[in-house]
């Protein structure tokens, strides 16, 4: 998929809105997803980084909920992307991309080479102070990693039904 020029530029602000009927069907996802270290250098289109990052965890209820489960619902993770122009923070109730950072870090992920050819990164960060004050720091962690893994599940499938490389 070769971006047009508008489809890469500005990179914050709004999202356009996700696309969130049809794709492939969810057997056909489960039964394509794969690992791939092989990446296009190819930038993602807005449109598909839009329908991407509300997959993974996108507001998809109007109480605010999201499309991956949350622990108590709590939403201590947030999504960062990575891509050539910097690190954006993506707002889910917004669909929006926030600038953070005007430096590309997809070298540094992993430490694995192969990263750095991807057009795009997907940091997930665990704000752990939003867990109640009584919960343990091990509890705080166990349930951030579980809640990482359901948002990990989701961009796995949506990418296996775009035929994009997810590792």
């Amino acid at each position: 998929c070769s971006p047009e020029k508008t489809d890469v530029a500005p990179l914050s602000g709004p999202l356009p809105s996700p696309r969130t009927h049809g794709g492939m069907p969810l057997m056909d996802a489960l039964k394509n997803r794969a690992t791939t270290r092989e990446f296009s250098e190819r930038a993602l289109p807005r449109p598909v980084l839009s329908d991407l990052l509300w997959a993974a965890f996108g507001v998809n209820r109007p109480d605010g909920k999201r499309t991956a489960p949350s622990a108590f619902n709590i939403q201590s993770v947030d999504i960062y992307l990575a891509v050539p122009e910097g690190v954006f923070l993506c707002g889910a109730k917004e669909h929006s991309l926030k600038p953070m950072l005007d430096e590309d870090v997809r070298p540094l992920a992993c430490g694995q080479g192969a990263f750095s050819a991807a057009p795009a990164s997907l940091m997930y960060i665990a704000d752990l102070s939003r867990y109640p004050e009584k919960m343990s720091g091990e509890d705080r962690i166990m349930w951030a990693r579980y809640d990482t893994g359901f948002i990990g599940q989701n961009v796995y499938l949506f990418c296996a039904s775009e035929k994009l490389a997810a590792v």
